[in-house]
């Protein structure tokens, strides 16, 4: 089975306000760029849509080791919280509608394609393929700035 890394990350500019997301993929020394945005969306989702993203990339099953800097999406896979919403018709524990039931549909099952191991690092810190991702998901915010 292939060893793949993503790198993802995702801004929004206010919450809901234009966004976007970037991720790099890395596969035997070889990297690719993906980035997209929204014009009215919230952080959250172009976080869950940046790693989205970068698994639907993948042709074949892979190992993969996805970096992201927010706790929201980590911890909805890593934690269970995901499968736990899911199974209990997006109801979260404290019987408030889990947000993005779509996004997280789609990733649930991207993570049955894959063997998915989920790294958070904090952002804004130094690590260097959060900050390209960072730099590419502001440059797809701004091309929406004006068209809300």
């Amino acid at each position: 089975m292939k060893k793949v890394e993503i790198f993802s990350d995702g801004a929004c500019s206010g919450n809901p306000g234009p966004g976007g997301w970037g991720t790099i993929l890395r596969y035997n020394g070889h990297e690719k760029e993906l980035s997209g945005g929204e014009a009215k969306t919230t952080n959250n989702r172009m976080e869950l849509i940046a790693v989205i993203e970068g698994l639907k990339a993948l042709k074949e099953p892979c190992e993969v080791t996805v970096t992201s800097d927010s706790q929201y999406v980590c911890n909805g896979i890593t934690k269970g919280w995901a499968e736990k919403w899911q199974k209990n018709n997006w109801i979260k524990s404290d019987r408030t509608k889990a947000k993005n039931p779509e996004l997280w549909g789609e990733l649930l099952e991207l993570t049955k394609k894959h063997n998915v191991k989920m790294i958070w690092v904090k952002g804004h810190n130094g690590n260097p393929e959060n900050e390209r991702c960072d730099r590419l998901a502001v440059r797809e915010a701004e091309k929406y700035k004006n068209k809300i």
